[in-house]
């Protein structure tokens, strides 16, 4: 079974007032007035994918289709050093888009909340009994596909101008297909989740499926500000049929 992260990503704010706040800072000459932003509609990718984000406290099939992601990879104990700066890299970067598209007066939108891949080459999906320091992992933030690779690059420049880490340049746009997945919501600390996966195993069993894909994550809740037994964590196993 696959255990559980020992910590969990920060939230959007993670770096607001950061990069986000240099850039504002840098593009004051396109400061958009009251009556811009009342008229710009703000995008807000988790309200108008919901049926991707299904979480019921049991488990169930759902298809989930194309959506691209920034993503950040590495390998190692959650919560490491490596860990921790790579998502300050991935938040650095989204925020730096986002407002640098904000205000070029183009659409705005909600900065998605952090999900992460998890997979372990040799063990074949069961964590157990893993060292966390061969834990591998793929950090994502869900961005609109008007996000581009150009958009990308100049968020880097921007922030590598700053002097920001140049963990930054790790950060690449990408495209994640992971078509049929049992999903369940899990509520609790990261610890526990042997036991959601195990309820998860048995439905897909059940179903005729197996897994077939790396193990995801979305993190709906705060560790800094929740309490651990209140967590809500949406697991997604892909899967496809059993021969």
């Amino acid at each position: 079974m696959h255990p559980s992260r020992g910590s969990s990503p920060p939230p959007e704010s993670h770096v607001n007032g950061t990069a986000a706040a240099g850039v504002i800072a840098n593009q004051a000459d396109l400061m958009l007035t009251k009556e811009d932003m009342k008229a710009a509609e703000k995008l807000d990718l988790f309200q108008l994918h919901k049926t991707d984000y299904a979480a019921p406290k049991k488990p169930v099939l759902v298809h989930i289709p194309q959506a691209s992601y920034l993503s950040v990879s590495g390998q190692g104990e959650p919560g490491g050093t490596m860990f921790t700066e790579k998502i300050g890299a991935l938040y650095g970067v989204a925020y730096t888009i986002k407002m640098t598209l904000k205000f070029a007066r183009q659409q705005d939108y909600v900065v998605c909340k952090l999900e992460g891949q998890w997979w372990c080459g040799e063990c074949g999906g069961d964590f157990a009994g893993v060292p966390k320091d061969r834990w591998r992992w793929n950090l994502l933030i869900r961005t609109p596909d008007f996000v581009k690779e150009d958009d990308l690059a100049k968020a880097i420049a921007v922030l590598i101008d700053k002097g920001k880490s140049s963990l930054v340049r790790e950060v690449k746009l990408e495209s994640v297909t992971e078509g049929d997945c049992v999903q369940m919501l899990h509520v609790g600390p990261y610890d526990s989740e042997n036991e959601t996966i195990a309820l998860m195993n048995d439905f897909a069993e059940k179903n005729g499926v197996k897994s077939d894909g790396r193990h995801h994550e979305i993190y709906l809740s705060d560790p800094r500000r929740v309490a651990p037994e209140r967590l809500r964590t949406i697991l997604r196993q892909p899967v496809s049929r059993i021969a």
